[in-house]
């Protein structure tokens, strides 16, 4: 992550797609608040997440079952903590109303941006398409049009 100028890059996990991503200036300083006064790692491969629990563990872990070796299984803190968000505010119930849903009106929003194909690589979406192939890369000023148009609608007055 690179604070300074705005940027992180980091693969999607679920398909190992490369993003690169415009931060905002308040995400930006945002992080910085939270990386402050985040706890100590419990384990020093952490050190350089952003986000731990208040026991300095990830957020999201996986950990082998209790009953079978080879089943893993995934806690998940930011899921979790949205879905109580979500809850403590009223809005909860609907089907496909969580943490996820926010990859859903990111994508719509975004696309008013007429940059699909940056949309999707900043969606870490996978791209089979023969112009994904010829593409060598995607600028830096079209990734910055689509969060800019995310800002925009979301600040909008």
């Amino acid at each position: 992550m690179d604070l300074e100028n705005g940027w992180v890059d980091f693969p999607r996990a679920k398909t190992a797609i490369r993003r690169r991503v415009p931060l905002w200036r308040e995400t930006a300083a945002a992080l910085r608040a939270a990386i402050a006064i985040r706890p100590e790692p419990k384990d020093r491969a952490d050190a350089e997440l952003c986000f731990l629990t208040a026991r300095g563990l990830p957020l999201v872990r996986t950990s082998p079952g209790m009953r079978v070796a080879e089943r893993y299984v995934t806690t998940n803190m930011v899921t979790r903590q949205f879905s109580s968000l979500l809850k403590t505010i009223g809005i909860n119930g609907r089907k496909g109303l969580g943490f996820y849903a926010l990859r859903h009106v990111f994508e719509t929003v975004a696309g008013e941006s007429c940059e699909q194909v940056a949309v999707n690589a900043i969606m870490g979406h996978v791209d089979s398409s023969m112009a994904a192939t010829y593409r060598e890369r995607i600028s830096d000023e079209r990734l910055r049009a689509v969060t800019n148009t995310v800002h925009a609608w979301l600040f909008r007055s």
